[in-house]
């Protein structure tokens, strides 16, 4: 039985320039079987800097996040049967990344899983009851510039709607000012920033701005 996410409805397209000519793009809910690794490597190269300090090496950190991918949790954008775009999200308890105390354990062990635990800690956000939050939006190198930020977005605020959620949240840190001017783009608004001057050194980063935008129900029902 087809899933959801295969119906007709479910799908986006989108036409895009990449090196070589137009691609068409298609965007879907869900990672498609056997794209694990691929997800993984386009997250590392998003935010590698961020997660390298509780997941390096880099080849033992993407097989970590591919290993414990939810691809329930994510819109994808695909050139052909490539993925070269995603948005993970959490929803209802459940985000793209998984792993749990176990997992980190047995993977870096217990003297050097521990300290990696605690900053995966500072990474961890919990939606607030009918709030979909966002993990960030990764985009092939070559594919970028062409509005693929833009689709995700917009589909994953159809996934927030079918789930009857009343806004989405996302954080984005002080050096990527191209994403927030992304999300200002689509309706986003800061709610507040958190200076953290002691992650500078280690993930790259000094500040987090908590940004929201309101969801409207889906067509035909009242709020």
């Amino acid at each position: 039985m087809a899933q959801p996410e295969d119906r007709p409805e479910y799908r986006r397209d989108a036409r895009n320039t990449a090196e070589g000519g137009p691609v068409p793009i298609s965007v879907q809910r869900g990672v498609p079987d056997g794209a694990e690794e691929r997800v993984a490597e386009l997250y590392w190269e998003a935010f590698g800097r961020k997660l390298g300090a509780a997941l390096n090496p880099p080849a033992t950190g993407r097989q970590f996040i591919a290993t414990h991918l939810h691809r329930d949790r994510a819109v994808v954008a695909l050139a052909g049967d490539r993925v070269v775009g995603v948005a993970g999200f959490q929803l209802e308890g459940r985000g793209l990344t998984g792993g749990g105390v176990a997992d980190v354990l047995t993977t870096y062990g217990l003297f050097r899983g521990v300290p990696r635990l605690a900053l995966l800690a500072v990474l961890e956000r919990t939606p607030a009851p009918r709030q979909l939050v966002m993990d960030g939006i990764a985009v092939d190198a070559d594919f970028r510039g062409n509005g693929i930020g833009s689709l995700l977005l917009r589909e994953t605020f159809r996934v927030a709607a079918d789930h009857r959620c009343d806004e989405v949240r996302l954080d984005v840190i002080d050096v990527n000012p191209r994403a927030r001017a992304l999300y200002e783009r689509h309706g986003f608004t800061a709610v507040r920033t958190e200076q953290t001057p002691y992650l500078r050194r280690l993930m790259g980063f000094g500040a987090v701005t908590t940004m929201h935008r309101a969801i409207a129900p889906p067509a035909g029902e009242r709020p």
